[in-house]
């Protein structure tokens, strides 16, 4: 899978051909370009920028305090954001530390932009498994039926193709549509499991982190402290020991500027709106879902609002004769072709379904009459 970025051209560009819906595509395309894009962003601030600055006595040379202090971590004093800046403490969360007192240690910087790239993966699988699975049976069936690319008797041909298609696999789609119910599951469990690792990560911050920084936004601007340096500090400490030249280990203290911060502090607040919204629409879309599986008026519904001009006896007869999974197929064909070419494939799949049903009455009405 290290290869799906590759060539990313190819992977941004417009697939006409849809075998998903438009929640599937925000999570492994959307989502995906998105930590990629914010992935590469942190990876130039952070190897070729200048991502901490480090203030300190002279005794330890200045490369090596910073050295230290960025693979080492830095940290906040927890009870020290509620003091003045400026007549209590110097900075908010920067305080002398005295022994017991409680650390807040920072060491995401060193890793987010390997984070970012995990979850980008993470959010792509759904759709590896599910190209697996479809293995282009939806453009084989849809693939130049558009208006104007054939000739009436051509798309005739191709509409008798797909009608004896989904005549001779009527019942053999359920599996089809139950692994991507499954993969609209995975999307939504992933989203909210990723806020809440996330959330773990940042100190049980990030869950309402965004409502905080709107609560922040509409404070009064004297009597507020900035949630986002809470979880983003851009002003830290670290603590580096050393030998005297007497032999006995003497304490450095440093104020550490993280400039990397200010960029973090931006990205994870869209992050956080972006998937919050995510996981709403992706919860909605398994509230649809259900609703159709489990529920046939829905589905004869959603077909017809697809396509007005569908005649519902047509319809309704072969809503009576498919399977769920048909169904699904069905729906899927009408994000791919145009509306008259849909009424045309269910009004052909209505009469061949009818003149099976003639033929076993008929069949049926012979062997009974053969009966001693």
């Amino acid at each position: 899978m290290l290869d799906i970025f590759s060539d990313f051209d190819e992977y941004i560009e417009i697939d006409y051909t849809y075998n998903d819906n438009n929640v599937f595509r925000l999570h492994y395309k959307a989502t995906v370009i998105i930590l990629f894009g914010f992935t590469v962003l942190l990876g130039c601030s952070q190897y070729f920028g200048d991502p901490i600055d480090c203030i300190h006595g002279e005794d330890v040379p200045e490369n090596v305090m910073k050295s230290y202090c960025w693979i080492h971590s830095t940290f906040t004093l927890p009870d020290a954001y509620d003091k003045r800046v400026g007549i209590d403490v110097p900075h908010p969360g920067i305080d002398k530390h005295t022994p017991g007192e409680n650390k807040r240690y920072h060491a995401y910087y060193q890793w987010v932009i390997f984070l970012l790239f995990f979850q980008a993966l993470l959010f792509y699988v759904p759709r590896y498994i599910w190209e697996a699975v479809d293995d282009g049976k939806i453009k084989s069936l849809t693939q130049d039926v558009g208006p104007g690319v054939l000739q009436p008797d051509d798309r005739a041909e191709c509409r008798m193709l797909l009608v004896d298609y989904l005549k001779s696999h009527i019942g053999d789609h359920n599996e089809y549509l139950l692994i991507f119910t499954l993969l609209e599951m995975y999307n939504f469990l992933n989203v909210v499991g990723q806020i809440y690792i996330m959330d773990l990560l940042f100190g049980r911050e990030f869950t309402t982190f965004g409502i905080d920084v709107l609560r922040f936004t509409n404070m009064d601007q004297e009597n507020r402290t900035d949630p986002m340096i809470k979880v983003f500090p851009r002003m830290t400490k670290c603590t580096f020991h050393s030998f005297g030249f007497s032999g006995d280990v003497q304490k450095h203290d440093a104020l550490c500027i993280l400039p990397i911060n200010v960029l973090n502090e931006k990205l994870y607040v869209f992050l956080w709106f972006w998937f919050v919204v995510l996981a709403a629409l992706s919860a909605g879309m398994l509230v649809f879902r259900f609703v159709t599986i489990l529920w046939p008026a829905a589905r004869t519904y959603v077909l017809k609002q697809k396509c007005d001009f569908v005649d519902m006896t047509d319809l309704n007869f072969v809503m009576k004769h498919i399977k769920v999974g048909d169904w699904f197929v069905l729906h899927l064909l009408t994000k791919n072709v145009d509306f008259f070419y849909f009424k045309e494939v269910i009004h052909d799949f209505a009469n061949e379904l009818k003149e099976d049903a003639k033929l076993n009455r008929k069949g049926s009405l012979e062997d009974y009459k053969a009966l001693p």
